[in-house]
């Protein structure tokens, strides 16, 4: 059974732009004239191996994307409701070549930061450079490194000349990584450490810490902010828990107004089935993946007949359903179902899970069994469900004899920096992308200083197929390289897709714009909520 899909046309609303605050002007739960409060399971901490969480030289996850929408504003941003990206700092933008490779902005008339200081195109190109020359190992500079050259003409028009075509650039430009820093505040060849963060946002910022853990962030509304955002309050608070079940417990004693990312699967089925007076539950588009990624070169998984035997037994369908029951399906892909090129390019290579396969492959290889491996995965990044997952993970592939697992879950703060230093033969990540292209499920694992730091090579990916799927305006002309690349990772399993999940919120009912609130790349859109009108 062949289950790959036709490709489908280019989707519109996929993303819509990253955590851009919003004040209140009434009350938190319960109807006090207060702000707004919002409820995260997000966790950003300020640690020795991660001191400039909110630093967009550094910052390359969606708990501190969501936070630093808020103050940095980017030249373009993706619109309410997804499609193309249009202009926030700038008034327009647009390639000026054929060939997608020289990218020209104007800015707004009259933009300051926060503080009142003027943002020219000095700064914009100060603030790119800056992310280049720091080149943090976190992998955010990857993607504006196909920058060759910035020219500012005058102080309000820059062009950006790229080293060779990208059509997705545009996107790149949208992300908090090319969020615009004043030189005043930001050195330029180093990170800012610390909560502090300061822009032209929509909202300036004040965090309350306990130790080194940001546990509530006011975004209050910047008056002279100058972009497309239309805000619809005048404070908000991003209230950090350190669990999905405190933050749903907040929610129903009416001390926070929305819970969001992440909500257990469990608390979803009851809020679903049992609905509580007061409080609705929203699905919204998502396109998270969760995956296994190797470092191919511990000996453990060296042999890619070891990581081919586990993409052979492992049974995605078990885990989505026993696990996450409806707020989660199968992914035979690194690139989800709902974006333009997927093939079932796993499911293809392997089919249903195969133990006379797995055990096959590892004879025909020389491998000895059970395959000792160690699993890991982090405790606090994805909620308490990613133990039962890596449980289950084991389980499965204990059962065929084949493996012999053991798993281990860090938080997040000491795994991160673990996975980078390649301390990790297997290991568990999710991913949301930046931006909704299939280039954007490819190039943080595969292309140069990748995400991932992994040792895995494909030149054949990076020297070939990612600037051909560049070079196409048309997103559909590039599926063909999206294709080989899917069946290359397929075949070399340098990471094993599991699964592509939904998203849900659960709001009070007097709160208005929760639909918008959160886009399908879970990037929180605070400043469409508000209280009372819509």
């Amino acid at each position: 059974m062949n289950r790959k899909t036709l490709v489908l046309p280019a989707v519109a609303g996929v993303l819509a732009p990253l955590l851009a605050g919003c004040g209140t002007t009434v009350g938190v739960g319960g109807g006090d004239e207060q702000h707004i409060v919002v409820g995260t399971t997000d966790q950003i901490a300020a640690t020795e191996d991660a001191p400039a969480p909110l630093d967009p030289a550094y910052a390359y996850d969606t708990g501190a994307w969501n936070v630093l929408r808020q103050t940095l504003q980017t030249l373009m941003h993706v619109p309410r409701g997804g499609g193309r990206p249009v202009g926030d700092a700038a008034s327009g933008c647009g390639f000026t070549d054929k060939e997608s490779q020289s990218f020209r902005c104007t800015l707004r008339d009259g933009l300051t930061f926060a503080d009142g200081s003027p943002l020219t195109s000095e700064d914009v190109k100060f603030s790119i450079e800056r992310v280049l020359a720091i080149k943090s190992d976190n992998g955010p500079s990857a993607l504006l490194s196909n920058i060759d050259k910035i020219e500012p003409q005058g102080e309000q028009a820059i062009v950006f000349h790229l080293k060779t075509p990208d059509a997705t650039f545009p996107y790149k430009l949208s992300t908090p990584v090319a969020g615009i820093v004043s030189k005043n505040a930001y050195e330029g060849r180093k990170l800012r450490e610390g909560f502090e963060v300061d822009g032209s946002g929509p909202y300036t910022l004040q965090v309350e810490r306990d130790g080194d853990q940001l546990v509530k962030a006011v975004f209050s509304k910047n008056p002279r902010y100058k972009g497309d955002v239309k805000l619809r309050n005048d404070k908000i608070e991003l209230r950090s828990f350190a669990t999905a079940e405190a933050m749903s417990e907040a929610l129903e004693a009416d001390r926070i107004d929305m819970a969001t990312r992440a909500l257990e699967p469990e608390q979803i089925k009851k809020l679903a089935d049992e609905p509580k007076p007061g409080i609705e539950l929203i699905e919204v588009p998502g396109l998270e993946i969760r995956y296994l990624a190797f470092d191919t070169t511990d000996p453990s998984v060296r042999n890619k007949a070891v990581r081919q035997a586990i993409a052979a037994v492992v049974d995605r369908g078990r885990i989505a359903g026993e696990v996450y029951g409806s707020t989660a399906q199968p992914l035979y892909s690194l690139i989800p179902s709902s974006i333009p090129a997927h093939t079932n390019s796993f499911f293809d290579k392997y089919g249903e899970p195969n133990k006379a396969k797995a055990a096959e492959l590892l004879r025909d290889a020389g491998i000895s069994t059970p395959v000792k491996l160690s699993l890991h995965y982090t405790t606090d990044r994805y909620g308490d469900s990613t133990a039962k997952e890596f449980a289950a993970l084991r389980g499965q592939l204990n059962a065929t004899g084949l493996f012999d697992v053991t798993v281990k879950g860090t938080k997040w703060s000491e795994f991160r920096p673990a996975q980078k230093r390649g301390d990790y033969p297997v290991y568990g990540l999710g991913w949301f992308p930046d931006f909704p292209d299939p280039d954007n499920y490819v190039a943080p694992f595969l292309d140069t200083d990748n995400f991932l730091n992994t040792p895995y090579v494909s030149k054949v990916v990076r020297e070939q197929l990612i600037p051909q799927s560049r070079r196409e305006a048309d997103r559909n002309a590039a599926a063909p390289a999206f294709e080989q690349m899917q069946e290359i990772v397929a075949g070399d399993v340098p990471v094993l897709p599991l699964w592509q999940g939904k998203q849900y919120v659960a709001a009070r009912d007097d709160l208005t714009g929760v639909d918008w609130a959160l886009s399908s790349s879970s990037d929180l859109q605070l400043w469409e909520l508000g209280r009372g009108t819509a």
